[in-house]
Formats: structure tokens, C-alpha cells, sequence
């Protein structure tokens, strides 16, 4: 069951963030990327209200967040802005997606304070258990986010720099790693505040294996959508980017 859902996973990957970097490439905008991002980043926190179980085989049974593969991909999206447009750019875009989820959970907050119709009563208490807002697991969340968001934007660019732009895989996974386990480690350890530490360990690795498993499949995609940003310097599209970005 896992291989054709990790097919369908790898599909959607390749799928959306080529769409965004062809967007980028053509037209010289971040925009269709930002907005991926702000898209992947809200149905993260979403899924997250449904606990998986994720067999790896050899590695074990983890059991963690749906939310987990979706999520981890939005640190490969920050490293294709980062690399096109920059780590200003980046951080505006982390900034716009924690104004967005901040402003998807207080509509659902509003949505569930309604009375559901009669018919609906049943459906509509599964709707309110389901997209219950609790206060401590999202406020941990928006912590953990922003801040190893932004670590993943500060290290890309610095490594870049050094480098010379040179070793994209490195600088993609040198950023994605620490900043995935910053992540996983911030949001258990303030969403689960008062549990034993043995609980709280238990819970960071499931979320760390599976996080640090997408972030090293998250190379193929970022050499895909780097070949798409770059190849052709002289072509059309290249003009055509400069000129926007003068504009």
C-alpha cells in the first residue's frame, strides 16, 4: 500500500513545484511558488489531525502526522526561491504563510462556533472534533515553523555564498536536515510540555526518521527544478526574466 501512495506522492512533487519553477522561469516571478508554498504549508497543518502509520521496511514502523510528507516538502520549496530569488524573498514568503495559517485557523476557530443545521448535527460534530482548535499544539506549531523555516533560508544562502554557488546538493541538504530536526524538536517539545521525556523522544524520532528520509529524496527535485531555472541562460525566457525582474 505504501509503494503506489509514494508513487502518487513523487508524482505530485515532480508536478507541482516544476509547474511553479516553469511559472518562475517564464515569467520571472516567484508568485505561483509562493503560492504553492502557502498551499503546501496549510494542507500540512491540516492532515496533521490524522495520525499515519508508515512502514519502512528494514527502518521500522513510525507512526506520526499525515501531514509529515507534505510538510517536509515546503522546505525544498523555500530552497528553489532561495536559489532564484534569494533569501530575502524567501523569508517574505515564510512570513506570508504564517499570516495565512494564522488566518486559516481562526476561520475554522469561527466556523466551528456555529450551531450545525439538524440534519448535519452527526457530521457536524465529527467536523468540529476534527478541526478543533488547541491552543498549545498551535501556537507550537507557528513557533516551530517560522523559526526552522527561516534557519533553512539563513543556511542556504550562506552556504551558497561560500561556495560560490557551487555543491547544490549539499547546501540543499546541509540546510533541510538541521532545520527539519529544529523543527520536529520545538514544536513536540512545546505542543507536548508536561509529558514524560521518554514520550517526548519517542515522538521527535518518528517525526526525524521520516522527515530526514523526504528531505535527502527532496535532491532529485531540487537538481530538476535548478535545470529548469537555469538551462538556456540565452534563450528567450532567460530575456524574458530579466526584463520583469528590472521592472
Amino acid at each position: 500500500m505504501l509503494i503506489p501512495l509514494f508513487a502518487y506522492w513523487v508524482i505530485g512533487v515532480t508536478s507541482f513545484t516544476l509547474l511553479g519553477s516553469l511559472y518562475a522561469r517564464r515569467l520571472g516571478s516567484s508568485d505561483l511558488l509562493v503560492g504553492l508554498y502557502v498551499a503546501f504549508v496549510l494542507m500540512s497543518q491540516i492532515l496533521a489531525t490524522k495520525v499515519a502509520s508508515f512502514d519502512l521496511g528494514s527502518m521500522g514502523l513510525f507512526t506520526t502526522s499525515a501531514g509529515v510528507l507534505v510538510f517536509s516538502v515546503t522546505f525544498l520549496l523555500t530552497d528553489i526561491v532561495n536559489e532564484r530569488f534569494g533569501r530575502k524573498a524567501t523569508q517574505r514568503m515564510i512570513f506570508i504563510a504564517l499570516i495565512a495559517q494564522m488566518a486559516m485557523v481562526f476561520f475554522l476557530w469561527l466556523g466551528a462556533q456555529f450551531e450545525p443545521h439538524p440534519f448535519w448535527s452527526e457530521q457536524g460534530k465529527y467536523w468540529d472534533s476534527l478541526f478543533v482548535v488547541v491552543p498549545q499544539m498551535t501556537i507550537a506549531s507557528w513557533v516551530a515553523f517560522f523559526i526552522s523555516e527561516n534557519i533553512d533560508a539563513y543556511i542556504y544562502a550562506w552556504f551558497k555564498e561560500r561556495t560560490h554557488g557551487k555543491h547544490l546538493w549539499l547546501r540543499n541538504v546541509i540546510s533541510t536536515i538541521p532545520a527539519l530536526t529544529i523543527d520536529s524538536v520545538l514544536f513536540v517539545f512545546i505542543a507536548y510540555v508536561g509529558v514524560s521525556m521518554e514520550l517526548m523522544l519517542a515522538l521527535i524520532w518518528g517525526q526525524l526518521v521520516l522527515k530526514w528520509v523526504v528531505g535527502l529524496l527532496n535532491i532529485p527535485f531540487m537538481y530538476l527544478n535548478y535545470f529548469i531555472l537555469t538551462h538556456g541562460k540565452e534563450s528567450l525566457d532567460r530575456e524574458l526574466w530579466g526584463k520583469v525582474m528590472t521592472e
